[in-house]
């Protein structure tokens, strides 16, 4: 049996209109260092810092579509 404490949350998703993000974890202390991500031609992209999920409006990742 799994202990609650121990399972990890769903990654955040961030719903965008462009291909280039730049993701900081959301600053302050607990953020990362500022990295650029790519989306290309794909729905989603994935920061391999936070695992912020951004994904295309509209798209079929897209939670809010």
């Amino acid at each position: 049996m799994a202990d609650a404490a121990n399972t990890i949350p769903p990654s955040e998703f961030i719903t965008i209109t462009g291909h280039r993000i730049a993701c900081d974890g959301g600053g302050g202390a607990l953020g990362h260092p500022r990295v650029f991500l790519e989306m290309g031609q794909d729905d989603f992209v994935e920061c391999p810092y936070c695992d912020r999920r951004f994904v295309k409006a509209g798209s079929a990742q897209d939670p809010k579509a």
